[in-house]
């Protein structure tokens, strides 16, 4: 990442060839999160892209959670 300030999520999953699309937006999200953790444990990534990406992640499962009421 350039600028640690801004995390661009498409390019990380793309950086990492993460592609998921069940159909179900929030089970999508749920496998993306368990790639994302997965990158940590092998430590293919650091604690502080993890916590961008997941807040990011979060954040994206609350816009949709709000779509959907």
């Amino acid at each position: 990442m350039s600028d640690r300030d801004t995390f661009h999520l498409p390019e990380f999953l793309r950086r990492f060839q993460i592609m998921i699309y069940t159909g179900d937006p929030l089970g999508d999200w749920l496998m993306i999160e368990d790639e994302i953790r997965d990158l940590l444990t092998s430590k293919v990534i650091d604690k502080e892209e993890f916590s961008l990406a997941m807040k990011e992640i979060d954040k994206r499962k609350r816009m949709y959670a709000d779509e959907t009421q």
